[in-house]
Formats: structure tokens, C-alpha cells, sequence
């Protein structure tokens, strides 16, 4: 769980108590105004919240198991860095190149083999998440995504943070990082209309990763939008998508998993 100025990570150890650390956190728009623009600070706020993540991922998986160690900053990295590689490969190359086929199969229109393109990789994600979602320690995972999401929700509607109250609440929520994903994968769609058609597949894949901060300041002022004004009539087609993926990405949880949930949140706002 995480504040402006905190966040918190809540684990469950061996011996069935529940450990609660809280961290402080700064961003960096508080600390460079101009890194807190429109547009630039979806960039910041990404990267703050990969570093984030696996930071908390490396402390909670240190204290659950007795032989685990926590990672190192270069360890840190390099699953960073790895996890890059197989995003650009599974959801930039691969989805290119297939379009790249059917474009040349078909001698289809910039705008259809973009579209396909698109279609491809939202196509490639899904199954991706539903095929990780089989793995048990995926699935317990995405069961405390959905406590997290539960436990929040409980606490803006102004309730007690006990199991009972947070059980009352479902487990997705639109200003989930999921909702960020799928919307860069839609507005990827449209700003890669912009690269002309006559450049080959290395050009094309080139472009494509030198326009995802763009894509990705784009989707974090959407996100944004979504999140204040998705639930008014009229709007909530801002969050819709978002909200239907989180169906794959987070479970239903326990209790003694809503327990640890409930610990983090009132850790960090203290």
C-alpha cells in the first residue's frame, strides 16, 4: 500500500504472524516540478512504481521463506532490465511481425495492419494473464490484488477496516495499474498511425519503443480521468475496460489474506 509520503508492505510469515514494514517515499514530481507535468509525470510515476514494486516484492519474499535473501540493487536492475527484454519481444516484436504477415498476405491499408497489430497484442496479453493465472503461486498473487483492491475500497467509503466490512467490496478497482496496461495498449493503437508505413519491421519496432513514454503519459492523464470522474454517469467508459480486465487479474480472497491487506493499509496511514 502506498501514500504520497509512505508505503507499506505487510507479509505473512511461517509462523502465521503478520510482519508490517513501512518504508518512506518521495516522488520525484514533488521534488522536480517540471518531472510533475501533465503528460511527463505518467512516465515518473511508472517507473517509480516498477521500482516500487519490486522492492516490496524482494523484502516480502525475504521474510516468507526462511532461505530467501533480499535482492541486491544490481539484482534489482537486471530483473528490471530482463522483464523489459520480454515485454518488447512478446508484446512489441512479435505482434509487429504478425501483422508484418498478414499486411503482406492481404496488402492491407496502414490503418488495417495497425489495427491488426493492436488487436494482436491486447489478444496476446489476455492470454498471456489467463495462462498465468493457472500457475498457483500466480493465483494467490492475484488474490491479494484483489484484498489490496477490497481493503481500499472499504476505507474510501469511510468503514471500519475489518474482514467482515472489506469482504463487502469487490475485488477490482478503476484506478488499478491493470486499467493503465490495457489503456497503453489502446492508445498505442492510435499513436502508431503516425509511423509512416514505408520504414521496415527493425524501423517500425524502433518507433514503437521510442514512443511508449509518450504513449505512456498519454494513458497515466486518461487514468487519471478515469479515476475522478469514471464513476459519474456518462463516463464510466473510462474505466469499463480496465475494471473487465481485472476479472482475469485479481481472485477473491481469503480472509487471512484480507487480514494482511487490512495490516498494510493501516500501517501506511498512520
Amino acid at each position: 500500500m502506498k501514500t504520497s509520503k509512505y508505503y507499506s508492505v505487510a507479509v505473512r510469515l511461517p509462523n502465521k504472524r503478520i510482519l508490517v514494514k513501512r518504508f518512506k517515499f518521495e516522488s520525484w514530481t514533488k521534488k522536480f516540478q517540471f518531472l510533475g507535468l501533465p503528460l511527463v509525470r505518467g512516465i515518473v510515476v511508472l517507473i517509480e512504481t516498477l521500482i516500487v514494486g519490486l522492492q516490496a516484492l524482494s523484502f516480502s519474499a525475504s521474510k516468507a521463506g526462511e532461505e530467501a535473501e533480499e535482492a541486491s540493487n544490481w539484482e534489482l536492475v537486471g530483473t528490471l532490465l530482463f522483464s523489459l527484454i520480454f515485454v518488447i519481444a512478446l508484446f512489441k516484436f512479435l505482434p509487429l511481425w504478425l501483422a508484418g504477415l498478414f499486411k503482406a498476405w492481404t496488402a492491407s491499408s496502414h490503418l488495417v495492419f495497425t489495427m491488426v497489430d493492436g488487436v494482436l497484442k491486447i489478444a496476446l496479453f489476455l492470454i498471456y494473464l489467463k495462462a498465468i493465472s493457472q500457475m498457483k503461486d500466480v493465483r494467490r498473487l492475484f488474490q491479494y490484488h484483489g484484498a489490496e483492491h477490497m481493503a481500499v475500497h472499504c476505507y474510501e467509503h469511510k468503514k471500519s477496516l475489518t474482514v467482515k466490512n472489506v469482504n463487502h467490496f469487490p475485488p477490482e478497482h478503476p484506478r488499478c495499474g491493470t486499467n493503465f496496461i490495457l489503456l497503453v495498449f489502446l492508445v498505442s493503437i492510435a499513436v502508431y498511425l503516425l509511423i509512416p508505413d514505408h520504414i521496415s519491421l527493425w524501423g517500425k519496432l524502433g518507433w514503437r519503443v521510442l514512443l511508449l513514454p509518450v504513449i505512456a503519459g498519454v494513458s497515466y492523464e486518461i487514468l487519471r480521468l478515469g479515476g475522478k470522474y469514471g464513476s459519474k454517469k456518462g463516463m464510466g467508459f473510462l474505466t469499463a475496460p480496465g475494471l473487465w480486465l481485472q476479472k482475469l487479474t485479481t481472485k477473491k480472497p481469503n480472509n487471512h489474506q484480507v487480514e494482511v491487506a487490512i495490516a498494510s493499509l493501516k500501517n501506511v496511514l498512520q
